[in-house]
């Protein structure tokens, strides 16, 4: 695989993962509301359930390449057009309201990742935009989805880390902020189907 090629899943994945979602914005509201302690039985549950998402993700792209390999190109075109919507929604999106979560428990936030439709449309996107062109064996995929998944459990612990102090600053500045990830996705996209 081309330094390039590893490059831009990197920058792909950092940018995904680092970008508020459902789990991200649990996160933070959780140590908010709870702090580190109380909320550790979700944050956990939030990363167990990250990583069974991108093993299911794995198993799902390998059984598409095994038994119907013409539609990974397909995939990919839907991936990239997923990619744009998701650089369109950065760039025009406001910060979230993160209000109104009750309870902190491993349960909740493992079963969020289950319904997250952005971590599962992150790793099948990641797979077969950046890998699948390069390799369609189990090992490797199940590498890059373990890697995206760490790189998320990352991403989650920033959120979770920095709580108000990145709240605040994201607040106060997300429009450039936004505006430069959406713009490094579409760079993604152009790398993707060149």
């Amino acid at each position: 695989m081309p330094g390039y090629a590893i490059g831009n899943f990197f920058v792909y994945a950092v940018i995904n993962a680092i970008t508020p979602g459902p789990g991200n914005i649990l996160a933070l509201n959780t140590v908010g509301s709870y702090g580190w302690k109380k909320g550790k039985p979700l944050f956990f549950g939030i990363f167990a359930g990250y990583y069974m998402v991108q093993i299911l993700c794995a198993v799902f792209v390998f059984g598409v390449s095994t038994f119907l390999p013409n539609v990974l190109r397909v995939m990919k075109y839907i991936g990239a057009a997923y990619i744009l919507w998701l650089a369109i929604h950065i760039a025009i999106s406001k910060p979230a309201d993160d209000s109104g979560e009750k309870s902190a428990s491993f349960i909740k936030g493992f079963l969020l990742q289950f319904v997250n439709v952005k971590i599962y449309l992150f790793g099948i996107t990641a797979l077969t935009g950046y890998i699948t062109d390069y390799s369609t064996s189990f090992s490797a995929l199940l590498v890059a989805e373990l890697t995206i998944a760490t790189i998320g459990t990352i991403a989650t612990l920033i959120w979770i880390g920095l709580g108000t102090l990145l709240r605040t600053v994201y607040q106060k500045y997300y429009r450039p902020i936004d505006i430069v990830l959406a713009l490094t996705l579409l760079e993604c996209i152009y790398s993707m189907l060149k």
